[in-house]
C-alpha cells in the first residue's frame, strides 16, 4: 500500500431517467417551448449520469469535475421533482465499496427509492476521487503539496458531511461504506492527511523548527484518533481495506510523533538543553524502530532512521564529553504543542466551478405545491363571487316570471304572443332546443362510466400489488424489509377516494338536473315549436286597452330597465374578474430564498384580498341594488294587477306565460348545467389518467424492487447452510497415525457444512525417478520396526507375509510426503509375478506369494468389532465398506 491512503469508488447499475421524468414534465406542464425545454433537460441529466458513473474513471480534475457537476445537478433538481415512492419512484442501486463480496454472493449492494441516497453515494465517489487525485501528486514541489492539501480538505469535508446527513437522506440503515462510523473515520483520515502534507511543506520550506514540530505533532495526533476509530469501531477491522489501513496509521502516528520529537530536539540543542535533545532523540529513535520492526512491509523509514540515529550520537558525543547535561525521563518532558493548519472544506453548492442548472427555469417542488394550492384559492374566490351574482340573476328572473314580467306588460292586447316570450321561444330554438339537451343527457352516463372505470382499474393495480407484497411478506417474515405498500399508497388511497366522492357527488347533480329537465320538459317543447303553434297554445283574453298608457305600466317598465342594466353590469363584472391574473410565484421563490420556507397561507390570502377585494363590493353593491329594485317592481305590480280586468281566460293566459318564461331560463340553465357538467367530466378524465399513470409507475417500480429483493434473497437463502452445525468426533477431525505404521493418505474430511468438504492439503509427489539398476540390499537393516513390533491397523485377512523375490525388480518405490510408506522388498512395476492366462500376448507365470522381510512387522491388526479404522470417517450403514467383513 502507498504512504498515502486512497479510498475505493462505489459503483453504480444503471437508471432509467428519461422515461420517468420525461412523463413528469408532460404530464406537468404544458406542450409548448418550456416543456420541449425541459424535456432536452433530462436528456442532459441522463447524459451526466452516464459520464460521471457509466465508465472508469481517470485520477484527474477533470474527473472529479464531472462528479461534482452531477452532485450540484442532483442538488438543484431535487427540490423540483416530486421523488418519493409513491409518486416520482427512481431506484437507484450502489454496491458497497469496501465489501468485495464472494464469488457465489457478489459484493454487498443497497437498492433504494430515494434521490438523498443517489447524492450521498455520489459525494462519497467524489471524495473518494479526491483522495486517489491527492495521492497522485507529487509531493517534491509546491504545486503537488497544494493540490494534494486541498483534494484531501475536500475528502475530508465530503466524508464528513455524509456523515452528518446520511441518516436523514436514507431513513434506514445504510451499507458500511456510507454508515457515520465509516465515513467519520475516513473524514479524520484525510484531515490527518492534509495536515501531513502541510508538515511536508513547511519542512521543505526550512520553516522554524518549532513550528515544523507543532504540525508534526498535530498530525500525529489526527493519525492517532483515526487509529483508535478504526481499531475500536466494531464493523471496520473485518474488512480486508481497513486491514491495511490500520497499520499505515499506526506507522504514520510513530512517524509524525518521531519527526516532532526530532525538531523538538533542534530547538532544545538551541536552547542549551542538552539533555532534554538526548531524550527526545532516544524517543524518536525508538519510535522509528517500532515502525521499522512492525510496519515496515507499509512505510518505509530507513531515512528517518538514519538522521535520527545521526543526530542522536552526535548529541551523546557532544554530552559525554563536553556539557554532561542530566538526559530526563520521556514523560517529564515539557509537551509539544499543535497547530492545525488543515480543515475541511465545507460543502456548500455549487461545488462545481463549470455548473450550470439544466432546469434553471423549473420553479422548486415547494412552489408548485403552494402554486398549486394558490391557484385553487383563487379559483375558489372567483367561483364564490361569480356564483353569488349569478344566483342573484336566477333570483331575479325567477320573480318576474312569478309576476310574468315583462309579458304581462307587452300582452295588454290579449291575442298575440308578448314580445318577451317570442325572443325567448327564438333564444331557445338557437340553442339546439329539446335535441341538444337530450344528447347532453344521454352523454353525461357514459362519461361517468368511463370515469369509474379508470378509477376501478387505478385502484385494482394497487390492491393487487399490495396483495402480492402481503404475501411475499407472510413468506419471508423479517427478509421482506421494505415499505410495506398498505402504508406506501394510503396517499394514493385517499386521493382515489376522493376522486370517487367527486363521482359520487356529480351523480347526485346529474339527477337534479334530469329531474329539472322533466319538470319543464313540455313547456320547452312549446318553446321549440314554430310562432304560429306557439301562439295557438297560448289561451286568448279580453284586451286591455286601456292600461296601454298608464303611468304604473310606465314606472314598471323603467324599474325592469334599470334590472335588465344590473343584469349587463354583473356580465361585464363576470369577465373582468375572470380576467384578474398575477404570478404568485416570484413571491414564493423570494420567500423560499430569504426563509427557506413558505408561508402559503398567510401569502395567498393576503394576496387575494388585495386583487379581488374592490370586485367583491362591487358584487355586494349590485345585491343591494337588485334587492331595492325587486321590491319597488312588487310594489308596482300589485298596482298594476288591480287595475287589469280579472276574469278566468286572462288568468289561464298569464298562467301560461309565466311557465314558458319560466322555462325558458330553466332551459338555459340546464344547458349551461349539461356543459358544465360534460366538461366536468372530460377534466376529470384528464386527471384520473394521470392518476392511473401515476398508479402504474408506482407498482411498476414496486415490481422491480420486489424481483431485486426476490432475486437477493434467492442469494441469500442459497448461501445458507441447509442443516445446523454438528460436531465432528475427534477421529475425524485430527487422526492419529497408528504406532509403528504407515501415516495414513489425506482424505477429504466432512466438517458438518453442508455441500462444503475441506480438503486435507496434499503433496503432489514427483514423477518416479528413471528405474536404475537392481539394487542389492540387507532386508534385515531395511526393517526399522523390531520383530516383535505389535501388529495395528487394517485387517489381518490379508495373505501371510512372504520372503521377498532374491531380486528387486525395479527401484524401491520412493517415499513421498503423505502417503504410506510401501513395505521394503515391494515392486509395484513386477507385472509378470501373477498368472494372468487371460491376457493376450502375456506368458503366464506362476504366482509369487507376498514374503515377509524377517524382523519386519505384518500388516496391522483389525479393530475391534464394530469400531471404523483409525483416520478414515466413518461411513453410513447402507454403503459397502472400504474393506471385506472378516
Amino acid at each position: 500500500m502507498a504512504t498515502f491512503i486512497s479510498v475505493p469508488l462505489k459503483k453504480s447499475s444503471e437508471v432509467e431517467l428519461v422515461k420517468p421524468l420525461s412523463k413528469f414534465v408532460t404530464a406537468t406542464y404544458p406542450a409548448g417551448e418550456e416543456q420541449a425545454e425541459y424535456l432536452r433537460a433530462v436528456d442532459e441529466l441522463n447524459k451526466l449520469r452516464k459520464s460521471a458513473l457509466g465508465r472508469p474513471l481517470d485520477k484527474h480534475e477533470s474527473s472529479l469535475e464531472i462528479l461534482l457537476r452531477y452532485y450540484d445537478q442532483l442538488c438543484s433538481v431535487e427540490p423540483k421533482f416530486p421523488f418519493s415512492e409513491n409518486q416520482l419512484c427512481l431506484t437507484f442501486t450502489w454496491k458497497d465499496a469496501f465489501d468485495k463480496g464472494s464469488l457465489f454472493s457478489g459484493s454487498v449492494k443497497l437498492a433504494l427509492a430515494s434521490i438523498g441516497y443517489e447524492k450521498t453515494c455520489v459525494l462519497f465517489n467524489a471524495a473518494a476521487l479526491a483522495s486517489q487525485i491527492a495521492s497522485e501528486q507529487n509531493l517534491d514541489n509546491d504545486e503537488g503539496l497544494k493540490t494534494a492539501a486541498k483534494f484531501y480538505q475536500l475528502a475530508s469535508g465530503a466524508f464528513g458531511h455524509i456523515r452528518d446527513t446520511v441518516l436523514s437522506a436514507l431513513n434506514r440503515e445504510p451499507t458500511m461504506d456510507i454508515s457515520p462510523e465509516t465515513v467519520g473515520t475516513l473524514s479524520n483520515i484525510m484531515l490527518a492527511q492534509a495536515q501531513e502534507v502541510f508538515f511536508l511543506k513547511a519542512a521543505s520550506d526550512k520553516m522554524k523548527d518549532a513550528v515544523i514540530a507543532k504540525l508534526a505533532n498535530q498530525a500525529a495526533d489526527y493519525y492517532g484518533d483515526a487509529f483508535k476509530q478504526c481499531q475500536y469501531k466494531d464493523n471496520l477491522p473485518k474488512y480486508f481495506y481497513f486491514q491495511e489501513v490500520l497499520p499505515v496509521l499506526a506507522a504514520k502516528h510513530c512517524i509524525m510523533q518521531a519527526n516532532a520529537e526530532l525538531h523538538q530536539s533542534i530547538l532544545a540543542k538551541q536552547k542549551k538543553r542538552f539533555g532534554e535533545e538526548i531524550a527526545r532523540l532516544q524517543h524518536a529513535a525508538e519510535l522509528v524502530k517500532t515502525v521499522a520492526t512492525s510496519h515496515d512491509e507499509y512505510v518505509s523509514v530507513k531515512d528517518l532512521t538514519e538522521k535520527i540515529n545521526r543526530a542522536l550520537t552526535a548529541a551523546k558525543k557532544d554530552n559525554d564529553f563536553i556539557y554532561h547535561d542530566r538526559v530526563p525521563e520521556v514523560k517529564d518532558l515539557e509537551h509539544i504543542g499543535k497547530a492545525a493548519l488543515v480543515k475541511p472544506t465545507a460543502i456548500t453548492q455549487p461545488l462545481s466551478q463549470k455548473f450550470a442548472d439544466l432546469f434553471e427555469k423549473m420553479v422548486p417542488m415547494a412552489v408548485q405545491q403552494s402554486m398549486g394550492v394558490y391557484s385553487q384559492r383563487k379559483a375558489e374566490t372567483v367561483n364564490r363571487l361569480v356564483g353569488t351574482m349569478r344566483e342573484a340573476t336566477n333570483l331575479c328572473n325567477g320573480v318576474l316570471a312569478s309576476l310574468n314580467l315583462p309579458a304581462a306588460l307587452e300582452d295588454l292586447s290579449g291575442d298575440s304572443i308578448p314580445q318577451s316570450i317570442a325572443e325567448k321561444a327564438r333564444a331557445v330554438v338557437q340553442l339546439g332546443g329539446l335535441q341538444s339537451i337530450e344528447q347532453l343527457i344521454r352523454d353525461l352516463p357514459e362519461l361517468l362510466t368511463r370515469n369509474r372505470e379508470i378509477l376501478d382499474e387505478s385502484l385494482k393495480m394497487l390492491d393487487d400489488e399490495e396483495t402480492t407484497d402481503n404475501e411475499l411478506r407472510s413468506k419471508f417474515n423479517q427478509r421482506w424489509n421494505r415499505t410495506p405498500s398498505g402504508d406506501l399508497y394510503k396517499p394514493l388511497r385517499a386521493e382515489g377516494a376522493t376522486f370517487r366522492n367527486i363521482l359520487d357527488k356529480a351523480v347526485q347533480a346529474d339527477q337534479v338536473v334530469r329531474d329539472r329537465y322533466n319538470a319543464h320538459c313540455d313547456m320547452i317543447t312549446l318553446l321549440c315549436k314554430p310562432e304560429n303553434e306557439l301562439n295557438a297554445a297560448i289561451p286568448s283574453a279580453n284586451p286591455t286597452k286601456t292600461l296601454q298608457g298608464s303611468e304604473v305600466v310606465n314606472v314598471l317598465r323603467s324599474q325592469l330597465a334599470q334590472l335588465d342594466q344590473m343584469k349587463r353590469e354583473r356580465e361585464t363584472l363576470e369577465v373582468e374578474i375572470k380576467a384578474v391574473t398575477f404570478d404568485m410565484s416570484t413571491v414564493f421563490l423570494t420567500a423560499l430564498a430569504q426563509d427557506g420556507a413558505i408561508s402559503e397561507e398567510q401569502m395567498s390570502l393576503s394576496k387575494l384580498d388585495q386583487l379581488y377585494g374592490a370586485y367583491n363590493q362591487r358584487v355586494q353593491a349590485t345585491l343591494r341594488t337588485q334587492e331595492e329594485l325587486l321590491g319597488q317592481v312588487q310594489t308596482s305590480h300589485q298596482e298594476f294587477s288591480s287595475l287589469k280586468q280579472s276574469n278566468t281566460e286572462a288568468n289561464q293566459r298569464e298562467e301560461v306565460l309565466k311557465k314558458l318564461a319560466s322555462a325558458h331560463d330553466s332551459y338555459v340553465e340546464i344547458s349551461n348545467n349539461l356543459r358544465e357538467g360534460t366538461k366536468f367530466y372530460n377534466d376529470l378524465t384528464e386527471i384520473l389518467l394521470k392518476f392511473q399513470n401515476k398508479c402504474s409507475d408506482i407498482v411498476f417500480a414496486r415490481k422491480t424492487e420486489r424481483d431485486e429483493l426476490l432475486k437477493d434473497l434467492q442469494q441469500s437463502i442459497a448461501r445458507e447452510p441447509s442443516a445446523p452445525n454438528f460436531s465432528v468426533p475427534a477421529y475425524q477431525s485430527a487422526p492419529a497415525a497408528p504406532a509403528g505404521g504407515p501415516t495414513p493418505a489425506p482424505r477429504t474430511v466432512f466438517t458438518g457444512q453442508p455441500q462444503q468438504a475441506q480438503q486435507q492439503p496434499q503433496v503432489k509427489p514427483n514423477p518416479p525417478p528413471a528405474r536404475p539398476p537392481p539394487p542389492s540390499f540387507n532386508p534385515q537393516a531395511a526393517s526399522p520396526n523390531p520383530t516383535n513390533a505389535t501388529p495395528t491397523g487394517p485387517p489381518n485377512s490379508n495373505p501371510p507375509a512372504m520372503a521377498p523375490p532374491s531380486q528387486a525388480q525395479g527401484p524401491p518405490y520412493p517415499s513421498y510426503p503423505g502417503y504410506y510408506q510401501m513395505p521394503m522388498g515391494y515392486n509395484p512395476y513386477a507385472y509378470g509375478q501373477y498368472n494372468m492366462p487371460n491376457m493376450p500376448n502375456m506368458p503366464n507365470m506362476p504366482y509369487m506369494p507376498y514374503q515377509q522381510n524377517p524382523g519386519q512387522g505384518g500388516y496391522p491388526a483389525a479393530p475391534p468389532g464394530g469400531q471404523p479404522y483409525p483416520g478414515y470417517p466413518q461411513q453410513p450403514p447402507q454403503q459397502q465398506p472400504y474393506y471385506p467383513q472378516q
